[in-house]
């Protein structure tokens, strides 16, 4: 699994999609209502709306993670970092900032390479 995270509109896919040669079809971008992730994508763009969906409806974001994280091996993998700026308020909001964090730690435990983007600049920490 590749990992790459960074702020929003930070240029992670578009990076993704020149580094590896792949278009848009190569992608699956994850909603905040999806329930179960895809296979049959190169790509999936977006995890923290998927870690969003899966706080919201109460599930176990950890065990999701481990077990996306052994069926994931050959996907390239894109998540906003939210745990930079202002901490909500609202309890939901924080439970899925800190799942969102502990998800990277463990996809990046598991990953083959780590890339952080900042200003469309990629930096392999990993």
């Amino acid at each position: 699994m590749i990992l790459i995270f960074g702020g929003a509109y930070q240029g992670k896919l578009g990076y993704a999609l020149e580094r590896f040669g792949l278009t848009r079809d190569d992608v699956y971008i994850c909603g905040e209502d999806d329930s179960a992730m895809p296979q049959d994508r190169r790509i999936i763009s977006g995890l923290d709306k998927w870690i969003w969906a899966l706080v919201r409806n109460g599930k176990d974001v950890s065990q999701e993670m481990r077990q996306f994280a052994q069926q994931g091996s050959g996907a390239i993998v894109i998540c906003d970092d939210i745990s930079c700026g202002v901490v909500p308020t609202d309890p939901q909001l924080r439970e899925w900032r800190e799942a969102v964090g502990r998800s990277l730690g463990v996809l990046a435990q598991g990953s083959d390479e780590v890339v952080r983007m900042f200003c469309s600049i990629p930096t392999r920490i990993k």
